[in-house]
Parts: C-alpha cells; structure tokens; sequence
C-alpha cells in the first residue's frame, strides 16, 4: 500500500508544484492540465491551463494536487503535511524555504522530541510541520 496526500489550490497547482520540486528536491511525474485531459469541454476557456492532476515524488513519498474547479476551493484544515528529516541543516534547509511569504506558526527549534520542529503555513495555504528527530 502506498499512502499519497493529496492538495487542493485556488489556482496555483503548477506554480506550488514547482516550487515543492525545487524546496524537496523532487521530481514532478505529472503535470495535467484541464484543457488537455478529458475534461477539456466541461471547463471554461480561462481555466484551460489551471492542472486537473499532478504528481510529485520527493523524499520517498508522493504528493498528488489539483486546481480545485470553480467554486470549490476550501483553504486546507484540520490536517498538516509532516516532514519527517534525518538532518537538522535538512530540515533548516526546507523549512526557510517552505516559510519565505508564508506564515510561521512555530519557529524551527529544539523540542523535548527533536532536535527540530516547526509549524508554518507555506505561500500557497498549504500547513506543514517540519521534524528532526534527536537520533
């Protein structure tokens, strides 16, 4: 079984995609979108190029996404995406990155569980925490 989590945007799949890719070190295995999927006719023309699927492998793991139709974007909640790293300057590393025009929610910093965690919210509404465990 593989578990893939899977985000919603208001439009900016493609350019979150991108930015992930680069911030994870990651690979972009997909990247569809409404006007050339079968979909194509039931969206209209300014929505052509907003991406019904993409897919993107990075730290082992796959992360799926979407541009939500019109109408039906809801910011995320009730939910944060966990990086789990096995080297402080790593997870440093991705957290300044993921946190530039976002919103950190709790610095990157030591905890009784490791030698980093953080909480930020990244420029596209997406939540992360970020982990460094203390081995």
């Amino acid at each position: 079984m593989n578990l893939t989590i899977h985000l919603s945007f208001n439009g900016q799949c493609q350019e979150a995609f991108r930015f992930y890719a680069e911030c994870l070190r990651g690979e972009i295995v997909t990247m569809l979108a409404y006007g050339n999927s079968p979909m194509s006719a039931q969206v209209p023309p300014e929505f052509q190029e907003k991406i019904v699927h993409a897919t993107l492998k990075a730290l082992g793991a796959s992360i799926a996404g979407a541009d939500a139709l019109l109408n039906d974007y809801h910011p995320p909640a009730g939910f944060y995406v966990l990086l789990d790293l096995d080297e402080a300057p790593e997870a440093e590393r991705i957290f300044a990155a993921l946190a530039e025009k976002g919103e950190v929610r709790m610095p990157l910093q030591p905890t009784f569980w490791a030698s980093r965690f953080g909480v930020l919210v990244d420029r596209f509404g997406i939540p992360w925490e970020i982990n460094c465990g203390l081995g």
